[in-house]
């Protein structure tokens, strides 16, 4: 499993702070107070690395397993990781001029169809005003070669049940983020042209991935994936996250490094798809996120962002806006 990374690795690479005061929101990063693979990550880390540099103004704190109820009926312990969620989120509110936790993604099974109405009722009590949609995420591979492979379930996109639970979001006004792996995006095309009227939020790219049984096949990888995203992105309901492409899974490497990721390293690396992703979208369907604290264990906050305006830094100021702040807001309704 991959392993968190210390202070002394990240203050290996600082650097100028690009366009700082430009208006940010991130739209996808985590919480864990107890032990996970990266570690605990928790209000203070948030802030530490949202007051790096860049002007992050508000986030969105997207599911991962955090804080869910010990006991009671199995459908409804998602609901105590938005109770927890809610709590933090107001104690980001206190502290003028900080970041903060606007909006909560939860967890809800689709597979109860219509029956998922019970948990988002649960999930709306709970957080507080900020519950905005669900992330049922799908990751699914049969290789074994994954340092994060899900939980190896077979890919729900196709499932009756499930597709009605997605549906049911929309009909009640909520979103539905997920992840998966490239070799499933046309599964996720399918989802998303069997549910038009839910706001579907593609997250990390559809992870083309890079190590394992995938080592050494990224162009091959890179060319279905951009002929997937651009068959996605038709659907006009169906919204781009771009970041997590700094996962160990990805391949990149930076993970094994001694040093993380500069950000030319990073734009040089990526900007082939993310430029790719947003002439397919269009910026008013593309938001920029950073994945945090997952990412992280390849590149630094301040130098993620970084890269990120340097690989759009030819674009207009209006394009820009939407990509760094318009966009999720609208989306999320922040």
């Amino acid at each position: 499993m991959p392993t968190p990374r210390t202070p002394e690795w990240y203050a290996a690479v600082q650097e100028q702070i690009v366009d700082a005061e430009r208006p940010i929101v991130d739209p996808h990063h985590h919480l864990w107070e107890s032990a996970s693979t990266w570690g605990t990550y928790v209000l203070d880390d948030l802030w530490a690395d949202t007051e790096s540099g860049h002007n992050i103004e508000k986030t969105v704190f997207i599911d991962c397993r955090s804080g869910y109820r010990a006991d009671g009926p199995e459908h409804l312990r998602p609901v105590g990781e938005t109770e927890f969620v809610a709590r933090v989120a107001a104690e980001s509110a206190k502290r003028a001029g900080a970041a903060t936790i606007a909006a909560i993604v939860s967890h809800a099974n689709m597979r109860l169809a219509e029956g998922v109405q019970e948990v988002l009722a649960a999930h709306e009590e709970a957080g507080n005003g900020l519950f905005r949609g669900i992330r049922h995420a799908g990751p699914s591979d049969t290789t074994g070669t994954l340092t994060n492979a899900g939980r190896g379930w077979p890919c729900p996109y196709g499932e009756e049940d499930f597709r009605t639970g997605v549906r049911t979001l929309g009909k009640l006004g909520y979103t539905y983020d997920t992840w998966h792996f490239f070799h499933q995006n046309r599964d996720y095309l399918a989802l998303a042209q069997a549910v038009p009227e839910t706001t579907m939020i593609l997250d990390h790219f559809g992870t083309p991935l890079g190590v394992g049984a995938y080592a050494g096949k990224q162009e091959e990888i890179f060319a279905q994936w951009k002929e997937d995203i651009a068959a996605i992105a038709k659907c006009p309901n169906v919204v781009a996250k771009l970041g997590g492409l700094a996962m160990p899974d990805n391949g990149f490497g930076w993970d094994k490094r001694d040093t993380p990721a500069t950000s030319d390293e990073f734009a040089a690396a990526q900007k082939r798809y993310y430029l790719h992703a947003i002439d397919c979208f269009g910026p008013h369907r593309c938001m920029f996120e950073s994945n945090f604290p997952v990412d992280k264990l390849s590149i630094s906050y301040h130098v993620l962002w970084n890269g990120l305006k340097k690989i759009v830094a030819d674009f207009s100021e209006d394009e820009k806006h939407a990509m760094f702040y318009g966009t999720a807001a609208r989306v999320y309704r922040l």
